[in-house]
Formats: C-alpha cells, structure tokens, sequence
C-alpha cells in the first residue's frame, strides 16, 4: 500500500514506515474538514431507491405502476412494502394482500420452522414484490417492525439477491429510526418524494429533505432523486418547492378521474396497453437517470411562501400574550411573595 501503515521503506524488511505514516495522519488532522461528499453514479449494479411521501398521498399508486412499467422495459425489480397499512402490494396483486414478513416470521417462529422466500415474495408482471407489514394498532412500534423486517431480508440473503432496482416505500410522515432507516444507514442510494399541491404533502417532503440534508453532514451518500407530483391539478405549488430545494421533477401525474378510479379498483395503469404507459414509462426512465443531489430544505415561512398567503394564513403577525392574558378572570394583582417582618 502507498497510504497506510503497510508501506514499507527500501531496504527495511518488514518494517513499516511508521514516519510517513505518522505525518500523514497529522496532515489530515490538519485540513479543514468538509460537509461536501461527492456525488457519482451508483457504484452498485442495484439501484435501492426509497420513495417518501405523506400518508395517502399516492406513494402505493405510484409505485406499483411504476414497478410494473419498469418490469415490462426488461428490469429486474423488487418491490418491497414498508408501510404498515400493506397498501403497496395490495394494488400490484389487484387487492390481495400478501402475508407480511413481520406475521410470517412470528407464525414460523410459533411453529419452530424457517421462513422461506416463497413464504413472503410473490410475482406478477414480472415484478417481485414482498411486504414488511407492522404491529397491530397499540401493540408497537411501526418503526422497530421496520428494522426487523430488514433484518430478516440480510438472514434470506438480501445482499445476493440480482435485481436492476428495489423500490421501497415508506411512510414519509414520521421520518424516525426505522422509517428513516435508508437515509440514516445509507441503504439506498436515492430517494425519491412524491407530494402534491397542498402544504402537508409538501410539509413531509421538505421533512425528508431535512432529514437527507442532516446524514449528508454527518457523511452520509443518500440523496434526492427527484419530485414526483401525484394529482397535480396544475396550481404549480409542488413545482415551486422543487425549484425552491433544487431538486427536479421526475413526473407529474394529473389528478385525473380515471386514474381515480383505476386505482381505487386496484388496476395497473403502468402498462404499454393503457393511456397512461407512456407518462410511467418517462418516470421508469427518469428514475433510472436522475442522479441522487443534495437538496436545500426550507424553513416554514419559505413553505408558507408557496401558497397565496390568504389560503394559508401566511400574512399573520404573531402578537406575544401577556402575564394578564394567560390569567384571565384570575388577573387581579397578587400580594408580594416578599416576607414582611414586622416591627419590633
């Protein structure tokens, strides 16, 4: 090695050249270190990609149709469900649910037995797809289901698995330990946000922005890939915030009834056979290129800026209260807590 400990100095045996080494180590103790990391293409032939967005959003939607568009332009793709309402799957298998991986492996575990790929990924389309699933209602923690579900996937081989892309969907709306788990540990390469024209949508993508920009501090890679606007009804406020972040817009669904209706009867619109294939396919496309950027999340005033001001309230002044407000009917003067000794 040139750097390092196992360079070794002519003549010298195995002996290292501990002085080369050691002032090397003080060189970079020297420098000012840097926030930047440096952006590139995936090193890994697999592109993970997590997909955030606010709860009913649209993520599910999006991400089946894509998958499935992405499957029938020759990729091998997984799909894995990581929200706990099971929703993704459920639209890719036209209203089946497909067991869980958390229910599977408590059941085999019961029953003294192994989980088997078989047992917790299924196939249409061409698309492989495969759900973590999440505790009952009051029973846990969403996020720690999270982190058991990928535990298991390492135990089924997950890093020796051969696909192009896996696609992951997480709820965008509480960016924690187990649902932020991509971001923080670096598991995907890029993420992808879909929001709509509407403040709370835009609210938990500017979140994960926040959240993507704080691991990037730390050294993190995870990146930004892009906005995908669901229902867009043309007001332009999704489009102003990715301008405003830097991040840019991979598609823009229209809020359209037949999509409506389509997705509400669990039916794949990422087809070549449907009106819409050529609008998933540009996505498939776009996905696939869109390099993973750094983006600049705003403070909320910038978000309340994206909106006219008299549907959000973004033109009050705050007026402080005061000691006699927050007494009301009690606002009488008190006596003083001053001990008063009287006279000798």
């Amino acid at each position: 090695m040139k750097d390092g400990v196992d360079e070794k100095r002519p003549g010298s045996g195995d002996v290292p050249n501990l002085k080369d080494f050691d002032k090397r180590l003080r060189d970079e103790a020297a420098a000012e270190p840097s926030l930047e990391v440096p952006q590139g293409a995936p090193t890994s032939k697999t592109q993970i990609i997590a997909i955030y967005g606010k709860g009913g959003i649209g993520k599910s939607f999006t991400l089946a149709n894509l998958s499935h568009m992405m499957a029938e332009q020759g990729k091998r793709v997984l799909l894995i469900g990581c929200d706990p309402k099971s929703d993704t799957t459920s639209l890719l298998f036209g209203g089946k649910a497909c067991p869980t991986i958390i229910d599977t492996s408590t059941r085999k575990k019961l029953a003294g037995e192994e989980v088997k790929i078989g047992d917790v990924c299924f196939k249409r389309g061409g698309v492989f797809a495969m759900e973590l699933g999440g505790p009952e209602v009051g029973r846990g923690c969403g996020g720690r289901g999270i982190i058991h579900g990928f535990e298991l996937l390492e135990k089924l081989g997950f890093h020796d698995w051969d696909f192009d892309y896996v696609l992951l969907d997480f709820l965008g709306d509480v960016v924690c330990g187990g649902f932020g788990l991509p971001i923080a540990r670096d598991m995907a390469q890029k993420v992808i946000l879909v929001a709509s024209n509407d403040l709370q949508s835009l609210y938990v993508a500017n979140n994960v922005c926040s959240a993507v920009e704080y691991f990037r501090k730390l050294g993190g890679n995870v990146g930004v890939a892009g906005l995908v606007i669901n229902k867009d009804d043309g007001t332009g406020e999704a489009a102003a915030f990715a301008k405003a972040v830097d991040i840019p817009i991979l598609a823009a669904i229209p809020q359209d009834d037949d999509l409506r209706k389509k997705s509400a009867n669990y039916q794949i619109v990422g087809t070549a056979q449907s009106q819409w294939g050529a609008l998933f396919a540009e996505l498939g496309e776009n996905v696939a290129d869109a390099p993973p950027m750094r983006p600049s999340p705003l403070d909320q005033d910038g978000l309340l800026g994206l909106f006219d001001a008299s549907e959000t309230g973004g033109d009050v002044v705050l007026e402080p209260a005061t000691d006699q407000d927050m007494r009301g009917k009690n606002a009488a003067p008190k006596p003083s807590l001053e001990v008063v000794y009287d006279d000798a």
